[in-house]
């Protein structure tokens, strides 16, 4: 299968494009290539469409059977920055690219959806069936573009929405923004595991190569099975305290403490999720890494790449010191030099 990963470059899309190489397929990356100077190491070179998602037309497209879409942009932070922008790139461009999807003749779309969704949760457990109620510009973002794909689904377009879980594990675009490894990072680098919450808060938690899994067994499976579907991803098992990953970090890091800010309080964002669904439309789906071997890897990888500063994994700030640097605008496009005189 010819399958178009956009934002292979970014943090879950080497793992994706590694999975889907080892079981047979033929891979084109799509990226601005915005994160790539901040890799801890050089990723498999993989033949690249250098695009926006934003721009994307149906001739991009021509010749692929599926497109797995990553790109957007990835936290509540960064949606925060600017809510219009993050409906625009993550909900609005994403249905577009699936328009120009189906128009290029592409048979599946595969989206990279988010249990953000659920947000501040009412019921002790949320599933598929729930109703949505996200918190943040990213959430809604994700919420939006799910209703809008929804209608796309047909006959000749197999279209899925995963609603991954909280994802951590090492990659070569490490992100430090996310829960598990920004607290593996802090053991690792200061000693400290440092709580700005009360720890509280539940998280559904799923590694990166886990992901790359269901997306792989999502593009195979038989479309009638997938097309139209909404799934989340990770396991029942893998729904933990913020409070319970810090303990498992401090028994994994020799040396380290867990400490939390004074006066901290709850977070809003807690709900833990059901992931029944998944293993019945896809079967062979398990979850390869629980909590502390995820937190193994991540340890025994920052000491492989020797790991020394967080600042180049952390998303916003990439993209404030892009913008103060001119290479992109406000509306996160690279900016095109002039042409210099004759």
């Amino acid at each position: 299968m010819r399958i178009l990963v956009t934002g292979h470059r970014g943090y879950i899309g080497p793992a994706v494009v590694a999975r889907l190489r080892d079981t047979g397929h033929d891979v084109v990356g799509l990226d601005t290539g915005l994160f790539e100077q901040r890799h801890l190491e050089p990723i498999v070179q993989t033949p690249t469409l250098v695009r926006d998602v934003r721009d994307v037309k149906p001739e991009d497209l021509v010749g692929m059977d599926s497109v797995v879409h990553l790109a957007g942009l990835s936290n509540d932070p960064l949606g925060s920055l600017d809510p219009d922008l993050t409906f625009d790139i993550n909900a609005d461009a994403t249905v577009r690219l699936a328009q120009s999807a189906r128009a290029a003749g592409v048979r599946r779309f595969v989206f990279s959806s988010s249990c953000s969704v659920y947000g501040a949760a009412v019921e002790p457990w949320v599933d598929e069936t729930t109703t949505p109620r996200p918190v943040t510009a990213y959430g809604e973002s994700k919420a939006r573009a799910e209703q809008g794909l929804a209608a796309l689904a047909g006959s000749d377009f197999c279209v899925t929405s995963l609603r991954n879980a909280t994802a951590f594990g090492y990659s070569s675009g490490l992100r430090t923004d996310l829960v598990v490894n920004d607290l593996v990072a802090g053991a690792y680098l200061r000693g400290e595991i440092r709580l700005n919450s009360d720890g509280s808060a539940w998280r559904p938690l799923v590694h990166i190569r886990d992901i790359a899994q269901a997306i792989e067994r999502v593009l195979v499976a038989p479309e009638q099975a997938v097309s139209g579907q909404i799934l989340n991803v990770g396991a029942n098992e893998q729904n933990y305290t913020v409070m319970d990953v810090a303990k498992t970090v401090a028994s994994v890091v020799p040396g380290s403490r867990l400490t939390v800010a004074e006066g901290a309080g709850p977070d809003r964002r807690s709900y833990r999720v059901r992931f029944d669904l998944i293993r019945q439309v896809l079967p062979e789906f398990r979850c390869e890494y629980d909590l502390r071997a995820g937190i193994e890897d991540l340890l025994a990888n920052y000491r492989r790449v020797d790991l020394r500063s967080t600042e180049q994994c952390v998303r916003l700030a990439t993209l404030q010191q892009l913008r103060e640097a001119g290479q992109i605008d406000a509306t996160l496009r690279p900016r095109v030099s002039a042409p210099a005189s004759a």
